[in-house]
């Protein structure tokens, strides 16, 4: 009986050391709290041009099947905007040239 008592107390002793060593380097397994709605640690401008270089800085966070789906249509939501301003300032001086031609 006094072995099987030592041997649990040293299992014990063993498993507390383990867990504070792992809650050390881990955490305690707290999380952040959810991101507001809309928000995304991406980096790309909110307002104003979209440059190359930005697209290429992108990072999204990836979770256990892929990346997490509101960073990535927040991107491709702000890609697409930015695509719409450029195409309708690229038409509008293709037709601005075209008048200035017809003169």
């Amino acid at each position: 009986m006094g072995t099987a008592l030592v041997y649990l107390l040293v299992v014990l002793a063993v498993a507390t050391v383990v867990f504070v060593v792992a809650a050390g380097v881990f955490g305690r397994g707290e999380e952040l709290g959810p991101l507001p709605s809309g928000v995304t640690p991406t980096h790309l401008p909110e307002t104003g041009a979209i440059e190359g270089e930005h697209v290429r800085k992108l990072r999204f966070q990836q979770v256990l099947r892929g990346y997490r789906m509101e960073e990535v249509d927040w991107v491709l939501d702000r890609l697409a905007g930015e695509l719409d301003r450029v195409g309708a300032e690229r038409d509008g001086l293709l037709a601005r040239v075209a008048e200035l031609e017809a003169r």
